[in-house]
């Protein structure tokens, strides 16, 4: 039974960690807006100023593994998506669709399988753009594909413990093997994401009507470019400005010029040439292998986390390989690491390290435990509308490090294999918890930002036009999932 601390340290430990809560769900907020990662750093600062955690508590309590394998991620990820990794998943979302219907599907299909395997984030940042060129180019509109991807993207990371943070999170503290995590949430992701295609389906069937190939749209665009006054000839000169219309003037100036060259210079040229061919050859057969290997290492990382391998120092591994072969300074690739990210989970750690040592959550808990136990219907069903809500108010990954043990513990009364599926439960649940609304993932803001700030074919996809799909797809997904959690044991 969790005991309360003393009263002010209850109210330190809880305004700090309010702090913490109203700065991650509200990042600029007028009167503070100093943004996430300065609101995480700050609630731990208060931690520690309010004698609420010890200064070596709270190193103790940044997880440097999960750290370690989100830095590793990035890195590996920023490689992939310079091999061309998602322009090949792009291609394969283009290739041969047979209208809007067929291509939302296979938004879904390919995003959630892409965000098991590269993170929803990642996904994310990459494809929304090209999602809102595909809309474009057969004229259908973008919310529905933004909601696709936004929701197909947590459905499928729910999967795999690399596919977002909280699953770190629960992968690490459970010690469940990479495999016994993929297979036993599997079926509960296979279905979500069939459920969740035809909610989408159903949902906005009238506006994918219509599509048009994008051989259409060009030739309309042609036509719309004639009629506000495009003659042809304006049309011509644009197109003398080519290369090959370059290379053309080139040799007329040639011509022009006469036979004023001797056989040296023309030596010269010929040898100068086929340097040049022969350095192209050379990067070229470098950009090759650079790419090959990023695929293979990828593909050994995948098989040393379903062996059974250390996670963090395999995707540690993997990312260091991957910078000696490419031969070349780091800092670019490691520029684009998110540094402030990792140091939001930091703080972040160390703050709601810092609440639970205020014995307000355990206390809350063993209040909701005794109607929140796994091993019958109406407590799995209770279970799960706190993590829903937790996770909503509070962020996925500060309920799982809220929850986790506690859940665990209560699941331990029942049985080992109760335990396991307590986990896994959790998971599911504050994962898919994530589609509720905007602010329920940072994929979802991910996808909002991109599509507004895109250069081309933008979209403001707001709160309101996302809860409207967002709660019931997030209600009958996780209540779809749920049964099937845990059911392919290994």
């Amino acid at each position: 039974m969790t005991q309360l601390a003393p009263l002010p340290k209850v109210l330190l430990g809880s305004l700090s960690f309010g702090v913490f809560w109203l700065l991650a769900v509200f990042p600029s907020v007028p009167f503070l807006p100093i943004g996430r990662t300065a609101g995480a750093l700050l609630g731990a600062v208060l931690m520690i100023v309010f004698h609420v955690i010890s200064p070596d508590d709270a190193y103790a309590s940044i997880d440097l593994p999960i750290l370690g394998l989100l830095f590793a991620t990035m890195v590996v990820g920023g490689y992939l998506k310079g091999a061309g990794m998602f322009k090949h998943l792009g291609a394969l979302l283009a290739w041969r669709s047979q209208g809007g219907r067929d291509l939302l599907c296979r938004v879904c299909v390919v995003t959630a399988l892409a965000s098991a395997l590269f993170t929803n984030d990642t996904c994310c940042v990459v494809l929304t753009e090209f999602v809102l060129e595909l809309a474009a180019e057969r004229n259908l509109p973008a919310k529905p594909f933004l909601l696709a991807l936004a929701t197909s993207a947590n459905i499928g990371s729910a999967a795999t413990p690399i596919g977002n943070p909280q699953n770190l999170v629960i992968a690490f503290n459970s010690k469940i093997t990479f495999l016994q995590f993929f297979f036993g949430i599997l079926p509960a992701m296979l279905a979500g994401i069939g459920v969740n295609s035809v909610m989408l389906l159903c949902m906005y069937w009238k506006d994918l009507e219509g599509a048009s190939s994008p051989d259409e749209v060009a030739a309309a665009k042609e036509v719309e470019a004639a009629e506000q006054g495009l003659s042809p000839a304006s049309v011509l000169s644009l197109k003398c400005g080519s290369p090959a219309a370059a290379g053309h003037g080139a040799a007329l100036r040639h011509r022009h010029n006469g036979n004023g060259h001797d056989a040296d210079s023309v030596m010269s040229e010929n040898i100068s040439t086929k340097h040049r061919w022969f350095m192209q050859c050379s990067e070229q057969r470098r950009k090759l292998f650079l790419k090959s290997f990023a695929y293979v290492v990828t593909v050994g990382m995948l098989v040393a986390y379903m062996l059974g391998l250390n996670m963090s120092w395999t995707a540690i591994t993997t990312a260091i390989a991957l910078v000696v072969v490419d031969f070349r300074d780091a800092e670019p690739c490691l520029d684009k690491v998110s540094y402030s990210l990792l140091v939001f989970f930091s703080g972040m750690f160390v703050t709601v390290s810092g609440f639970n040592k205020t014995g307000l959550p355990g206390a809350i808990w063993n209040f909701m435990a005794p109607y929140a136990k796994i091993n019958h219907v109406s407590g799995v069903t209770v279970l799960s509308l706190i993590i829903l809500l937790l996770s909503n108010l509070a962020s996925n990954v500060p309920t799982v490090l809220l929850m986790g043990d506690e859940v665990a513990a209560s699941a331990a009364t029942i049985s080992a294999s109760a335990v396991t599926r307590s986990w896994l439960l959790l998971a599911w649940v504050s994962t898919v918890a994530g589609n509720l609304s905007l602010l329920g993932s940072a994929a979802n803001l991910i996808v909002c930002e991109q599509a507004r700030r895109a250069p081309r074919n933008a979209h403001d996809l707001t709160f309101w036009s996302h809860v409207v799909f967002g709660v019931p797809s997030t209600l009958v997904v996780t209540a779809i999932g749920i049964p099937l959690i845990g059911k392919i044991a290994i």
